[in-house]
């Protein structure tokens, strides 16, 4: 397993293993968005490799506003990760998470940070699991208005 900075050339890999975690996006949206984030200055994109094919990624950004639970900023935030259910439970994320402390840390941040849905017990045990520690919860509520 290795862990790759996104570039150009695996654009296409990143944005179809990023529609698996957010299947509601259009791919030439996501894929344009991405292609934006690699010229960034706050924002990272790694991708996991096994055998020489794309199985997971990580988007951190760099946070200046406040983040909840934070005494510091800014603060490195893990915007999405995702690993194939196929390669999961065998350490990909949490190497994904550590080359986005790296990043972070280079930027001058002393915290990390990120967020899942309330009812995700899932990716809240992962969370945990790896070093994190829930700082707080909140509901998030919209109305229509015509």
């Amino acid at each position: 397993m290795k862990i790759v900075k996104a570039d150009p050339s695996n654009l296409n890999e990143l944005t179809e293993l990023a529609l698996k975690l957010w299947p509601d996006n259009e791919q030439e949206h996501l894929r344009a968005e991405f292609e934006e984030l690699l010229d960034s200055e706050r924002d990272i994109l790694y991708l996991a490799t096994v055998e020489g094919g794309f199985v997971g990624f990580i988007h951190m950004s760099l946070r200046v506003d406040y983040v909840e639970g934070s005494n510091s900023s800014p603060v490195g935030y893990v915007e999405g990760i995702y690993v194939e259910e196929n390669y999961r439970n065998r350490g990909i994320s949490k190497k994904l998470v550590e080359a986005g402390e790296q990043w972070s840390k280079s930027l001058g941040c002393h915290q990390i940070a990120s967020d899942t849905q309330l009812d995700n017990v899932i990716s809240q045990k992962f969370h945990k699991k790896i070093g994190f520690k829930e700082a707080g919860r909140i509901v998030a509520f919209i109305k229509d208005i015509k």
